[in-house]
This record gives C-alpha cells, sequence and structure tokens, in this order.
C-alpha cells in the first residue's frame, strides 16, 4: 500500500466517538488503495486503540483466508501490547490440517472462553452472519464490532464496516490495518497474509488477481516465508485415505447440461459414511471442488459433504456466467460470483432441486 506506515501512536489520536458512526461498504472495483476510506479506517482505529482486550473471529469451518487474517492480525495486536484471542464458532473447533502451519495458533481459544459481552471484536472473512455460527450471539454483544470481508453478498452488518468487494482476499484488508498501525512484516505475518492471499485467488489464478495482488506477494515473500512449502502443504499432501474417499465422490459425480440456463452443473456428494471409514475429515476435502470444475462441459461445479448430523456443506464455483454467490444466497449462504458456498439440513435431493432452481435466476450471460 502507498504511503508510509503510520504508528500505533497516531491510531491513538483518533476520537473514539467515530466509532459508531462510521459505516462504510468499499466499491468495486476498486481504483484507490483501501486507505482511501477514512472514516471506517479511523474508527477501526480509535476501537483498536482503546481496547485493552481484543477478541478476533473468523467464520465456522475456517479456510486459509478466514484464519490466516485472524491470526496475522492477531499477531500483530498481541506485538503491540494487547490481550488477544482468536476464535471461530465451530464446537469441536477443528483447524485443518492443510492449515496447521500457520504460526500464532497458539491465540486461538473455544468459544466458551469468549466473554459473553466482548470488549471489541474484529471479524475476519465472515460473508454472512449464520456463518458466525457459536459466537453470533458474543459478536454482536460486543461494545464495538468491526468487519473485515471482502464477499460482494455481504449484506453489511458490525459497528463498523470495512466490506471490499474488490479485494481479491480479507487478508489485504488486513495488510493495509498492519501498515496503519505500524506494525511491521515479519516471516509469522507474513505466512498467514500469504496464505489467505495465495487460498483465495486459488494460487493467484482467479479474476481478482490483480497487479497490486502480485505486489502484495513480492512484499510478503520478501520477509524470505517459503511459498513452495506452504503450497505444498495447501494443495498437495493428503491422506491416503482423501484419495479413496476423492475415488467415491467422482464415481457419483454427474452432469446435467440442461442446468444452468443450459450451460451445465456438474456435481457430486460425499456421505459422511465415506469419511468415517477412511478417517477424513470433512475440513480435508476442501479441495475436491477443485477437482470437480475442470469439465469444459460444465458452467457450475458443486460438491455437497455431510456432516455426523446428516448437515450438508455446499461448496460451489462458477466460470464467470452463473453468479453463484447470489444462487448460495438463496440458500442461506453466499460468497463471490465464482466461488461460494451454503449450509442445507435439508436431504441431497431437496437440497439440489433448490440449487438448480437458484441457479437459473442467477445466470448473467
Amino acid at each position: 500500500m502507498a504511503g508510509e506506515p503510520a504508528g500505533a501512536g497516531s491510531a491513538r489520536a483518533v476520537s473514539t466517538s467515530t466509532v459508531e458512526t462510521a459505516l462504510a461498504v468499499l466499491p468495486g472495483p476498486r481504483t484507490e488503495s483501501p486507505g482511501g476510506f477514512e472514516p471506517a479506517w479511523q474508527a477501526a482505529l480509535a476501537a483498536i486503540s482503546g481496547a485493552r482486550e481484543i477478541d478476533l473471529i473468523c467464520h465456522i469451518c475456517p479456510d486459509g483466508d478466514a484464519l490466516g487474517s485472524a491470526l496475522a492480525a492477531g499477531l500483530a495486536l498481541r506485538e503491540l501490547g494487547h490481550e488477544v484471542r482468536v476464535s471461530f464458532g465451530d464446537d469441536p473447533q477443528i483447524v485443518p490440517e492443510s492449515l496447521s502451519f500457520l504460526p500464532g495458533q497458539e491465540l486461538i481459544v473455544p468459544v466458551s472462553a469468549v466473554p459473553d459481552r466482548p470488549e471489541l471484536v474484529l471479524c475476519f472473512d465472515v460473508a454472512a452472519e449464520s456463518r458466525l455460527g457459536l459466537l453470533h450471539a458474543k459478536a454482536f454483544a460486543a461494545r464495538t464490532l468491526v468487519v473485515f470481508d471482502h464477499h460482494a453478498s455481504n449484506p453489511g452488518f458490525g459497528g463498523v464496516r470495512l466490506i471490499d468487494p474488490a479485494a481479491p482476499a480479507t487478508a489485504v484488508l488486513v495488510d493495509e490495518l498492519l501498515r496503519r498501525l505500524g506494525v511491521p512484516l515479519d516471516q509469522a505475518i507474513a505466512t498467514c497474509l500469504y496464505t489467505g492471499v495465495a487460498t483465495d485467488t486459488g494460487s493467484f489464478r482467479y479474476a481478482a488477481t490483480t497487479p497490486a495482488t502480485h505486489e502484495l506477494a513480492g512484499r510478503l515473500l520478501a520477509t524470505g516465508i517459503r511459498q513452495d512449502l506452504i503450497s505444498r502443504q495447501l494443495w498437495e499432501t493428503s491422506s491416503f485415505g482423501y484419495l479413496k474417499v476423492l475415488a467415491g465422490a467422482l464415481e457419483r459425480a454427474a452432469y446435467e447440461p440442461e442446468e444452468a440456463d443450459g450451460q451445465g452443473l456438474v456435481w457430486t456428494w460425499v456421505p459422511y459414511q465415506d469419511l468415517a471409514l477412511f478417517g477424513v475429515t470433512v475440513e480435508e476435502i476442501e479441495g475436491l471442488i477443485d477437482v470437480l470444475r475442470r469439465p469444459a462441459e460444465a458452467e457450475v461445479a458443486l460438491v455437497l459433504k455431510q456432516d455426523p448430523d446428516g448437515t450438508l456443506r455446499g461448496s460451489c464455483r462458477s466460470k464467470g456466467a452463473v453468479d453463484v454467490a447470489a444462487a448460495c444466497a438463496e440458500l442461506g449462504g453466499g460468497g463471490h460470483v465464482y466461488a461460494a458456498g451454503f449450509t442445507s439440513r435439508e436431504d441431497v435431493p431437496t437440497t439440489l432441486a433448490r440449487f438448480r432452481a437458484a441457479l437459473g435466476v442467477h445466470t448473467t450471460d
């Protein structure tokens, strides 16, 4: 980001009276840095500078951008002397094996350790209130709730909103936050931020990737982090059991050329019995969607993953002609035009019927 870093002391000079009134949703496409939206940034800095304890939360079943963003911010705020807790609203809380390398995990606490009425909550990469899970009530009971997000489907919640649909990852906003706090990048923080950016850009392959994204990646790599090891952990490491689950999912895959207004849908599902049989967690199969989306015949890909209680987690991808964020929003989820998700408590046939109907409505071409 352009400009000289503002020290933590400059944040303390901001009047906290602005906190509850400054609301901002950053427009896209962005033609300026996140530093151009001063009222919300100043409100966020004021809230941080005035807080002794800070709770940082991300969405349930966290991915690299969610957990990476929260941990990067947590490490920086701890360096500034704040008492920091990082959490997400799952019980049990499971950090995916692919993210087990992330620094700062000693900051993670269970939901029960988050105060019922927190002093300050910073919320990262949460596209909808439902994605707060078991932390929903505590987040909204906070004296101040600051939301950092980049999902276009975010309806806008919280007292201070920094929501940038043009940003390729929430980690980009965290990078700007740390610049404003005057916290320099070290290898631990850079590892978390690089994981967030790499994850949500599909290793810099998705359309949201910009020259500025590569500039940020360059600054992170300059700290000496090993991007080859990070990438290997994120995308090239799994258990043998995952291969068996993948084989079953591909065997069940179906192609429906008439769906998505004739542009094609490919879908599959993973029953919990398969996961239990091969000792695989639902988090471990997040990458399955990237295999399923490859057929040239289908515009949209969908994977339904079943939890022990029968709940289905839907992950879907689009090549751009269908707004899957809008489609998923009709099922209570959200995300981006190209990548989104939802949770369903209905059975597979009913969930599929609802998803097919939503695809027809939200075809863009």
